[in-house]
């Protein structure tokens, strides 16, 4: 939906400003599940690939906070396709709230683990972490806000042979849309507002976030197209030409040496990534952002996945270890839902971990580079279907 404009949305809530005498802060991050010590860098081996594992097999169950997974499940799980996943769901929400015992009991009794196994010659799964960025925000161009927040252009489409396909119509044919140095080339003619180069950049790997202007007020950027151009990650070509360490590529510090080089050379790295994003924009109501899915995501505990593989609203345990980067928690076990979709997260062992709103979250996620086992919850006696594709945030 698109809401006219970042300027009119400003407008629009002046009304309610004028009664506030400070900005509503946002709320506190949950506490994250327990983590398990250190396995000193080391993947660990996952249980057998079978049908009949137990959920003592699991590493780190006993340790979840299982009250919490299944409130999260019981949040996000209406969106299930599936037969027996909206039909579990339905008993889970019919179950209210519970403590830990009973949750933990209840999944136990109505779900079974199983193995979420690699096609041959996959390189292995892999977790990543994502969140929603709080980033300073200017009605114009001053100082080192020179990045507009571009609405989504009258002229992206989707091809009408291959709906899949985005681009734009010309007297010669559908054509892909222009890449990020093309559109970066051309003047925003109705800016939604101007950001400093590199908290856009992230805004659009994250694919949506908060503005904040000088006066206090808050409001959400929300993913609203792509170029349909692929996402590109730029950490490995600065790892390969030596603007950072192998271990130290993570989000927090890509984004300080794009400070530290904003200008023609950040730009010129930027633009590695072809992918370009556009945004709507609403009033800040202090929540967790939606997924593609269309319901809130709950920090810790929501996941992006590759549609293709794997349905919204299904349960999935999550066992990674071995991470990448330098100062990242050494181990993620806990039970998540899938939520949300990624341009970058592609495959059958691959999870994208969302972890809240703000710079603590987003210190977090820029170092989740994790060795992923992946294992499903089945719901008992349910029958394997299909999810259909769904379009995803930015990254």
């Amino acid at each position: 939906m698109r809401f006219g404009g970042f300027a009119g949305v400003v407008a629009s809530s002046l009304l309610l400003y004028a009664c506030a005498t400070a900005p509503k802060p946002a709320p506190p991050v949950p506490p994250r599940p327990p983590v398990e010590p250190s396995q000193g860098g080391v993947a660990t081996p996952p249980p057998p690939a079978t049908a009949q594992l137990r959920f003592s097999d699991l590493p780190g169950w006993a340790q979840d906070d299982h009250a919490a997974a299944l409130r999260a499940f019981q949040d996000g799980c209406g969106v299930a396709k599936p037969a027996a996943l909206a039909d579990a769901c339905r008993r889970a929400r019919a179950l209210g709230p519970v403590d830990e015992a009973a949750a933990r009991a209840y999944l136990e009794a109505h779900f079974r683990p199983e193995a979420v196994v690699p096609p041959p010659g996959d390189k292995g799964g892999l977790l990543t972490g994502y969140f929603a960025p709080v980033y300073e925000a200017r009605f114009s161009r001053q100082g080192p806000f020179t990045a507009a927040v571009r609405g989504r252009p009258a002229d992206l489409a989707a091809n009408p042979d291959d709906p899949g396909v985005i681009g734009r119509q010309t007297r010669d044919g559908f054509e892909p849309y222009p890449d990020r140095a093309a559109i970066e080339a051309v003047p925003a003619r109705e800016p939604l507002a101007w950001m400093r180069p590199e908290d856009l950049f992230f805004l659009q790997i994250q694919g949506s976030g908060v503005l904040v202007l000088p006066d206090g007020r808050r409001f959400k950027a929300l993913f609203s197209a792509n170029n349909g151009r692929p996402f590109v990650g730029i950490a490995t070509y600065m790892r390969d030409q030596g603007l950072l360490r192998d271990d130290n590529t993570s989000a927090d510090n890509i984004r300080n040496w794009l400070a530290d080089h904003r200008g023609p050379e950040a730009d010129a790295v930027m633009r590695r990534n072809p992918r370009y994003v556009f945004f709507h924009v609403a009033p800040d109501d202090g929540k967790e952002p939606n997924g593609a899915a269309g319901v809130a995501l709950t920090p810790g505990r929501s996941i992006a996945v590759d549609p293709t593989r794997h349905p919204f609203g299904g349960l999935y345990w999550i066992d990674a270890s071995a991470p990448a980067l330098a100062g990242a928690f050494p181990v993620y076990r806990r039970l998540a839902v899938a939520l949300d979709v990624g341009g970058a997260i592609k495959g059958e062992v691959r999870a994208d971990l969302y972890t809240g709103r703000g710079d603590a979250a987003g210190g977090e996620a820029g170092r989740v580079r994790h060795i992923l086992h992946l294992y499903r919850l089945v719901p008992v006696d349910a029958v394997a279907t299909s999810p259909a594709p769904v379009p995803g945030r930015g990254s």
